[in-house]
């Protein structure tokens, strides 16, 4: 093993290996805990390092991890002591921006906030919008076909890739930039690397779609009392915005009394009593017509009684407080750790249901005590829930799980919406893929990667 970092510090330089105290003062996750376990970190500045590091270790049958921004949900970078973690912090640049072209070249550490803002620069946006960010990567937006709040009017990562550049577990060097709109000239490989995990291969760089920027941005926090009205407000809403309802996103009222009120954290815009609280979002290029066409709609929904209050933002300071309400993830990790936390998809039809069931199950399970809480991105069918009930076991997940995904298969829902399977959701794959598609998925893993060297034991 010696021999074998010597070589990859050969690879990487004195800097780019790090080992002992050095691993294990890096965190496990997000939230900073805990204390990493591996052999090594190697840090490579090139994709042509990342080949000769991947080849290295293939040779030696050494497992290796890629590591990003840290802010996964499915232990999806969890290692041991016996792993090599590969971190592309050093490969962090932004090579090229076209602005006729609407494209970026991104090296895969480039944080997601970084291409945000160079994008910016460039009076364009990159459509892809996530709390996380600031520290979240690229490379592991990617690697997870990261989903966000943007989802209904731009659709997931995948749709904001054109081309990438990705090594194999041999060190082989896919270098596919693509950078246009159409290229139908055989296999479209990128797809087969995307939403991976790290499992098939190592992406080090990627040619991301761009679009204009929004020259007017409305925001409404809307209140309603009920399912039925949840729906119509939503059908309301795309039907008078048409193309420009660019988020949609709903919180039950116990998130909402939660973060708003109880955490201290924030000052509530509605008041508390309401069944759920809807953040509506509309992005255009004209702005007097915009803010008409969106006051608009909010009065028609108020006179079909599909809403029962409403504040609408009159500044970027009252839109960033009500999003700031929706995006406190932290805020819900103080106030309900230990939690179990899902990220599930299914039919809006079948949402009112399969959470009056799920919250059922809870409290006859645990009491009125346990706290189910539950928010997300409706418009695209991602629901988030956190299931606290005082008890942070093992075999109380286990239960938890059960409640959670197993009624997601016969209303063909999914078991992971936006945030991978990893180490925490791979007991479930099937409840959403059948057995033919994970043995294809089997043999797509042997074909690249024959010697499992690349994190291994996710996924299946």
């Amino acid at each position: 093993m010696e021999k074998l970092l010597q070589t990859l510090k050969v690879i990487v330089g004195d800097n780019g290996l790090l080992t002992g105290e050095d691993v294990s003062a890096r965190p496990l996750d997000w939230m900073g805990q805990g204390n990493r376990q591996a052999l090594a970190i190697v840090r490579p500045t090139s994709t042509q390092e990342v080949s000769e590091v991947l080849k290295a270790c293939n040779t030696a049958g050494q497992s290796i991890i890629a590591m990003g921004g840290l802010t996964g949900l499915v232990h999806g970078t969890d290692s041991t002591s016996g792993d090599i973690l590969l971190s592309l912090e050093r490969m962090a640049n932004i090579e090229d921006i076209d602005p006729i072209g609407k494209t970026i070249i991104a090296q895969a550490g480039a944080p997601l906030q970084k291409v945000q803002e160079k994008a910016a620069d460039a009076g364009l946006q990159f459509a892809l919008d996530l709390g996380a960010r600031g520290s979240c990567t690229i490379g592991g937006n990617i690697a997870t076909n990261a989903g966000g709040n943007q989802v209904l009017r731009y659709g997931m990562m995948r749709e904001q890739v054109l081309g990438l550049e990705v090594v194999l577990a041999d060190g082989t060097i896919i270098s596919s930039m693509n950078s246009l709109l159409k290229n139908n000239t055989g296999y479209d490989l990128k797809h087969l690397f995307i939403g991976s995990e790290g499992t098939l291969g190592i992406v080090t760089r990627a040619v991301l779609r761009l679009h204009p920027s929004a020259l007017s941005t409305n925001t409404a926090l809307v209140a309603v009392d009920s399912f039925e009205m949840l729906t119509g407000f939503f059908a309301l809403m795309g039907e008078q915005l048409s193309g420009s309802l660019t988020a949609f996103e709903v919180m039950w009222q116990d998130h909402y009394q939660l973060i708003a009120v109880k955490s201290g954290r924030h000052t509530p815009p509605l008041p508390v009593d309401y069944a759920y609280y809807i953040v509506v979002e509309q992005q255009g290029a004209h702005p007097e017509r915009d803010s008409a066409q969106f006051s608009a709609a909010l009065e028609m929904a108020a006179e079909k009684e599909l809403l029962v209050d409403a504040v609408l933002a009159q500044s970027k300071t009252q839109t960033q407080a009500i999003w700031n309400i929706r995006e406190d993830i932290e805020g819900l990790t103080i106030a309900l750790m230990p939690g179990a936390v899902f990220d599930v998809s299914l039919p809006i039809k079948h949402m009112d249901a399969y959470i009056t069931d799920l919250r059922k199950k809870v409290c006859e399970t645990w009491g009125e005590a346990a706290n189910t809480i539950v928010f997300g991105h409706l418009g695209d069918g991602n629901l988030h829930v956190i299931v606290s009930v005082g008890d942070g076991s093992e075999a109380t997940l286990g239960i938890i799980k059960e409640m959670v995904y197993q009624p997601l298969q016969k209303i063909g829902g999914s078991v992971s919406a936006e945030h991978g399977i990893g180490l925490e959701k791979k007991d479930y794959l099937a409840v959403s893929r059948s057995s033919e598609e994970i043995a294809l998925m089997k043999k797509f893993k042997q074909m690249l990667d024959p010697n499992s060297i690349l994190n291994p034991g996710k996924i299946f």
